[in-house]
């Protein structure tokens, strides 16, 4: 039992190869109120070290029988008791430590059940269709293309921010490699809880660990893998932006565009919903919306709606807004007040905190309009329902819609829609009343992650 209940915080060992590791002194993991809720082991360099040895030792997980596996991980995820924990256990301390609305991380915890059960077939979307898995191709001596892997040990730094980040790097088990995990001390629940899982589906320890560590290990094992998958701010795109063994997350910067062919208040539901739903904080969520035409209905209807929205602990079934600590809602709202001077402030324009009485504080939702589509604002992008709304017209072409992971056009434009297809800096392209969140295994969240851990090599002359 690797996450124990007692008479006070529950433990979390780190999941070595060679099986549960816990610290002399664990470092303490905290709610939202500050109250220390479990106690978490951080593992030293030299842990890390000899895991990514014995992983790189460690064959893939068999191929046969895989979906199986996944399906019973999966299962297990969703329904079972794992390390200790029930499923609704683990989903009120995700809420209570990431501040996200219970609502949500329930709804997290079936789609990533789904998305298990699905990792490898997800994954093999992205296999070239001139390609075959494995050396026996079409006849001796004839060539062909297989489709392998670029290295051996996959490394994830994950970040807090919602539990559905750890979804992607399943597929990357389903490819092959042993993956080691390196959870958030925010909330460190989710990837303990999953990795646990797939060891109790067959998944050997030696194939997949969890190694808890500080900033300073971290590093460590993003050296010590062939492939890396970090998570972090523009700080940390710039950092490896330069390393190709490193697949760098930076901020989503999601967008909407309305142009003037299309009434946006017959799509209100959706460009709210893009904005606040998930609690407003996953990278899919809306920052920005770009309207054709005067922003400010627009800017005004969805503040009206967003204004509707209750401040309660992210606990209660009702919750829809994340909450964090006091101390850090009072620095995002100083944040923000910064940011916005010169902008008009349809909501949020007197502060964004929601005092709980208990050391914690619900974000509220803001929206702001901005006088152009090139304005700095529009690159701003907060852990809650925060929206910059601002005009475009033709003449500011495609410049302010660059660098964005999903863009949402509601508009009946071809040429434009064929235009904001061929950027490359735009990630995702949605058309319709789609909201910016929607995920579904199979289609890629910013490209295919095998674009980054595979590749196709020639093969002639086996037998």
């Amino acid at each position: 039992m690797t996450a124990a209940k007692a008479a006070g915080p529950v433990y979390l060992d780190a999941l070595g190869p060679r099986g549960p590791y816990r610290t002399r002194v664990p470092s303490p993991v905290t709610d939202v109120s500050g109250a220390e809720v479990a106690r978490l082991s951080l593992v030293p360099p030299v842990y890390v070290d000899r895991a990514l040895a014995a992983l790189r030792k460690a064959e893939a997980v068999p191929t046969a029988d895989l979906d199986t596996l996944l399906e019973a991980a999966g299962e297990e995820f969703a329904t079972g008791t794992v390390g200790g924990l029930s499923v609704r256990e683990y989903e009120h301390l995700v809420s209570r430590t990431s501040g996200s609305p219970l609502a949500v991380v329930r709804d997290a915890t079936r789609g990533t059940a789904r998305f298990v059960g699905l990792a490898r077939s997800s994954a093999e979307q992205g296999k070239p269709r001139g390609t075959v898995r494995d050396r026996r191709g079409p006849g001796p001596g004839s060539g062909h293309a297989v489709w392998a892997r670029r290295g051996e040990v996959f490394a994830v730094n994950a970040s807090g921010n919602h539990p559905g980040v750890h979804r992607l790097w399943l597929e990357a088990l389903a490819l092959g490699y042993r993956v080691a995990v390196r959870p958030s001390r925010r909330e460190p629940f989710t990837p303990h809880r999953l990795v646990g899982a797939l060891h109790r589906a067959g998944v050997r320890q030696d194939q997949l660990v969890l190694l808890p560590t500080d900033h300073r290990t971290a590093g460590t094992l993003i050296r010590g893998a062939d492939r890396a998958v970090v998570y972090g701010g523009d700080d940390v795109v710039a950092r490896y932006a330069h390393d190709a063994r490193v697949l760098p997350q930076g901020p989503g910067r999601t967008k909407i565009l309305i142009t003037a062919d299309t009434d946006w208040r017959e799509h209100l539901d959706t460009i709210v919903g893009s904005v606040a739903d998930e609690g407003g904080t996953a990278c899919v969520n809306t920052t920005a919306v770009f309207v054709e035409g005067d922003p400010a209905p627009l800017a005004e209807a969805v503040a009206d709606r967003l204004s509707r929205l209750p401040g309660l602990p992210p606990q209660d079934t009702r919750a829809v807004l994340p909450v964090c600590t006091l101390d850090r809602a009072r620095a995002v709202d100083s944040y923000l007040r910064n940011v916005a001077v010169g902008t008009r402030a349809w909501l949020g324009g007197d502060g964004i905190v929601d005092d709980l009485g208990d050391g914690s504080a619900v974000l509220r939702p803001a929206v702001h309009q901005v006088d152009d589509a090139g304005a700095a604002q529009l690159r701003v992008e907060l852990p809650f329902p925060c929206v910059w709304v601002a005009p475009w017209n033709r003449s500011n072409g495609i410049a302010p819609l660059r660098e964005t992971l999903v863009l949402s056009v509601l508009s009946h434009d071809r040429a434009l829609l064929d235009t904001l297809l061929a950027e490359p800096t735009i990630a995702n392209l949605y058309t319709g009343d789609r909201p910016t969140y929607w995920m579904a295994p199979g289609v890629p969240h910013d490209s295919y992650l095998s674009d980054f851990l595979m590749r196709s090599k020639a093969v002639v002359g086996f037998a």
